[in-house]
């Protein structure tokens, strides 16, 4: 990935050294007018930012592909358990800062993926949290971008914290059913990451 990096950066000093001398030789052999010039220069800004442009959709591209590395891929999606336990906020903000958030099952066949990465990934833990609360509005439960949930997995007499109990987590003993927890509560989690 580093040689395809360099490989980039070679491409954009050749584009714009090449750029930079046609635009000299022509401006010597020629009188050129104010606009033609700034079209140029418009032009060669446009393909710099082009090009930053997909630099930086390698840099994520190849994050991501460090991430599926050392958790596993489902779909079009990696999950990466976490290491330590944090509140359900904290917990959030460490997987959006990794480039993910922490995960939301939409499916039977997601939980299931999520049960059996769990059980390897975080051994003797019974449950972990997901993406999903209903902070905002009780009984509303949404994910973390704030859309509706259509998917529910809730265990027998869940949801049953009323106000309190705001967040939402995944029960291992209970073969991935949900149950609403106290935001504050320190659980172990596993980040989500969408595949492009």
């Amino acid at each position: 990935m580093a040689k395809r990096g360099l490989v980039i950066c070679i491409l954009v000093i050749t584009l714009f050294l090449d750029q930079t001398t046609s635009h000299t030789s022509k401006l010597k052999g020629r009188k050129h007018s104010k606009r033609r010039v700034k079209e140029k220069d418009g032009d060669l800004k446009t393909q710099v930012e082009k090009l930053w442009r997909e630099v930086n959709a390698l840099k994520e591209m190849q994050a991501l592909q460090t991430v599926c590395l050392r958790g596993t891929k489902f779909h079009k999606k990696c999950y990466l358990a976490s290491e330590v336990s944090k509140h359900f906020h904290e917990a959030n903000e460490d997987c959006i800062s990794k480039g993910g958030t922490l995960v939301i099952p939409r499916n039977s066949d997601e939980t299931n993926a999520l049960r059996d990465y769990g059980k390897k990934s975080l051994p003797g833990v019974n449950d972990f949290w997901v993406g999903i609360n209903d902070m905002v509005t009780e009984g509303k439960f949404v994910d973390v971008h704030g859309t509706a949930i259509s998917f529910l997995n809730w265990d027998r007499a869940q949801p049953s914290g009323g106000k309190r109990e705001n967040c939402v987590l995944f029960s291992q003993s209970a073969q991935g059913k949900w149950s609403d927890e106290v935001c504050r509560s320190s659980k172990r989690y596993i980040c989500e990451f969408t595949i492009p």
